[in-house]
């Protein structure tokens, strides 16, 4: 459905790859690198374009939520990470922001 976004689901190689695409922009605005950076779980939400809600793992008990923008393809732009929220746990919700 265009517009709302999809239900949490268990990330995907897919998700992963949009991730660690965004992951130098995330250590730049952040100022530090992040020893892990592995995916747990995503929400999708169709606009003029897709935004990706993706939870990272990035250290022993630290979470990180993205919001990760990905053109329409005929535009042929890079992904961009648009916000993201730290300090994040585990059983943190993934939702809009």
């Amino acid at each position: 459905m265009c517009g709302a976004p999809s239900a949490s689901q268990p990330a995907t190689a897919e998700t992963q790859n949009i991730a660690d695409h965004v992951r130098s922009q995330l250590e730049e605005k952040e100022n530090k690198k992040f020893p892990v950076f592995k995916t747990v779980s995503f929400r999708r939400q169709v606009v003029a374009g897709t935004n990706y809600f993706i939870k990272v793992h990035v250290s022993d008990e630290e979470f990180v939520h993205l919001r990760v923008f990905q053109s329409l393809p005929h535009e042929n732009k890079p992904l961009t990470l648009s916000d993201y929220q730290t300090n994040k746990a585990k059983h943190d919700e993934l939702s809009y922001f």
